[in-house]
This record gives C-alpha cells, structure tokens and sequence, in this order.
C-alpha cells in the first residue's frame, strides 16, 4: 500500500514537472497586449453584428486597421469614443456610431415555444415552455438571433429608447 501510493506520489510530480517545462519551452509569444485591452472593452456577447465571428476576432481586426471603431452597433457611442482614444484616432473618423439596436416581443403572438430563449447569447429573454417570453432590455444587445428564430415572427427589433444614460449631444459644426 505504501509503495502505491509514494509510485502515485511520484508520477505526479514527475508529470507535473514536465508539464511546467513544456509550458515554458513551447510559451507562444508576441500576443499584442492592445487586442486585449480592447477586447475586454466590447459587449463580449460574440453576437457575430461587427461581420466577425466573436469580439477576439473584431478586437484583432480592430488593431490591425481592417475594421473601423464603430464596427460594433451593441457598443454604441460609447465604444466608439473609448476605441478612439486607444487607438489615437478621431471617433468622427468612420462616420456616425450604429444605433444599439433592442429587441422585443409582441405577447399577444408569443406561443412559449422557447426557441427565442434558446438562440439569446446573452440570456435576455425571460419566460418558461408554453409562456409569454420577455426580453430584458438592459441585457439585449440587438443580435437578432431570438427575431431569426421566432416562428411566430412576434419579435421585432427597434432602436434603443433615448435615456439619459444614452443621449449624446453632438457637436455643433462651425458656420
């Protein structure tokens, strides 16, 4: 029993320390720490809106000049002034920002068929099997997803309601 158990002991830390060589001998390098800074500025919901398969993809594309800062509509505004101080470009520079696009659901035509709930990346349609679904409007980000796979065609998407939080005043233009 002793001897099991000091032979399982020591394969352990033999494989461990293997691991721990082969992780600094074959350590990827070079990773621009700018893709990440801005990855973890975007919506992280890889609603696909951008034309890129998640937001790792839009954040690389972003840095090597293939995509314009205002490529990410759930983003808005705001996204778009962050990108371009980090990038040092004008925020007026790839024309106006998208606007955040909301989803919602006409009740009266909502059969509880879940397929809405199932397809949301970001969990913001609320309701059980065979009840009238919800979409929580904080948590939405305009994918469309939950409007391709409503077969009632009962969700529709418009622009975001115009809060205090959301309003942007643009500047006035020299005569």
């Amino acid at each position: 029993m002793l001897m099991a158990t000091l032979m399982l002991g020591g394969l352990g830390i033999a494989l461990g320390l293997l691991l721990g060589v082969a992780a600094r001998v074959f350590a990827v390098e070079g990773e621009n720490p700018l893709v990440k800074q801005i990855e973890s500025l975007m919506p992280g919901s890889q609603c696909g809106q951008c034309g890129f398969p998640g937001c790792s993809a839009a954040a690389t594309a972003l840095v090597e000049g293939e995509a314009a800062i205002n490529c990410c509509p759930p983003g808005g505004r705001a996204l778009v002034e962050q990108l371009a101080t980090l990038l040092g470009v004008s925020a007026d520079s790839a024309g106006a920002a998208p606007v955040p696009m909301v989803a919602s659901i006409n009740e009266a035509e909502c059969t509880g068929c879940t397929r809405c709930y199932r397809a949301c990346p970001t969990d913001a349609v609320v309701g059980a099997n065979g009840q009238i679904h919800v979409i929580l409007q904080a948590a939405c980000t305009g994918c469309a997803k939950c409007a391709e796979a409503c077969p009632e065609n009962c969700v529709s998407l418009h622009p975001e309601p115009i809060t205090l939080d959301t309003w942007h005043w643009s500047k006035p233009q020299a005569a």
